[in-house]
This record gives C-alpha cells, sequence and structure tokens, in this order.
C-alpha cells in the first residue's frame, strides 16, 4: 500500500525511537510468557493473595489444572522474570517482580503528550 507522499513525508514512523532492539526483545519475552491464559490467571491470583505471595501447592484447584501444567506455567513466568521463587522446606513460594511488572505497564503506556 503507497502512503500519500503528504502523510509519508510530514510525519515521523511510529516507534521510531521510543524502544530499543534489546528492550524490545526483553519484552517479547515476558509477552510471550503472558501469551497463555493460565499464565495470567497465576499472577492475578498470586498477586491478589493477603501477602503477595502463594505456595505452589495452592494454585492448582482455583486454575483447575494439574500440578505438572501448574509447575510448568510458574516455571514460564519464573524464567521470564515476572516471578521470584523461595523455596520453604518442600514447598516453594512465589511472588511477583514488581520491576518486571512495572516494565510492562511502561511498555504499554501511551506516551504523554505536551500541549
Amino acid at each position: 500500500m503507497n502512503l500519500p507522499k503528504q502523510i509519508s513525508t510530514c510525519c515521523t514512523p511510529l516507534l521510531s525511537c521510543c524502544i530499543k532492539p534489546d528492550e524490545a526483545a526483553q519484552t517479547a519475552v515476558i509477552f510471550r510468557a503472558l501469551g497463555e491464559p493460565a499464565r495470567l490467571q497465576l499472577l492475578s491470583l498470586i498477586a491478589n493473595q493477603p501477602a503477595s505471595e502463594a505456595c505452589a501447592c495452592e494454585l492448582t484447584e482455583p486454575l483447575g489444572l494439574s500440578q505438572p501444567t501448574v509447575s510448568h506455567h510458574l516455571k514460564i513466568l519464573y524464567e521470564a522474570g515476572l516471578l521470584k521463587k523461595e523455596r520453604r522446606g518442600t514447598w516453594i513460594y512465589y511472588r511477583l517482580v514488581p520491576e518486571r511488572i512495572e516494565a510492562l505497564r511502561n511498555a504499554l503506556a501511551l506516551p504523554q503528550k505536551t500541549q
């Protein structure tokens, strides 16, 4: 599709200077991890716990998924940097990584326009 010459020459291309290639690659990893509905549910469940953490054993029933499936999804979220984990005895507790959630928020935020 050819744009009229007046539009193509007067406007700065979208995102021409907003996100660097390395930032785009890192952000894409996070978005790939979030591409599964169960993972979004896991993040929501963990974030809404009273202590903002949850044991993996507490997450199977609310999702209606098997323990191995929940563990797989938690591993993906952990590897994407969205979750921290801490072993307590035989259990692993997960909590969100606020900086990574903030990075997502910033990646999706529209630039503020000055008037």
